[in-house]
């Protein structure tokens, strides 16, 4: 089934985002490589795809996952977490309806 995981950043985590990156990415392409992920991006700060010194308010991932326990237990060890990027995660099932295929 599908989970959407819906993660609001603290105040000022770019430079935290920054130094998470790449860890972050790399758990995004494995679930990728899978072909278990479905959408995943920041929610820039500003509206523009490139805010700049601006930065993010938080992430969606939306993936696939085993059980609820699977996906916030996947969330919860996401490197973000561990940096202190986000202040809250949130974990709901997701039903794809549009586009079918």
């Amino acid at each position: 089934m599908w989970y959407a995981i819906i993660c609001e950043d603290v105040e000022d985590s770019l430079e935290k985002r920054r130094q998470a990156r790449p860890a972050h990415l790399e758990r995004l392409h494995d679930l990728r490589d899978k072909g278990r992920l479905l959408v995943a991006g920041p929610h820039p700060a500003i509206d523009n795809s490139e805010p700049g010194d601006a930065g993010f308010t938080g992430s969606l991932i939306v993936a696939e996952f085993d059980c609820l326990d699977s996906a916030q237990h996947w969330a919860d060890a996401d490197p973000y977490m561990e940096a202190g990027v986000y202040a809250r995660v949130s974990v709901k099932p997701f039903k794809k309806v549009l586009p079918s295929g």
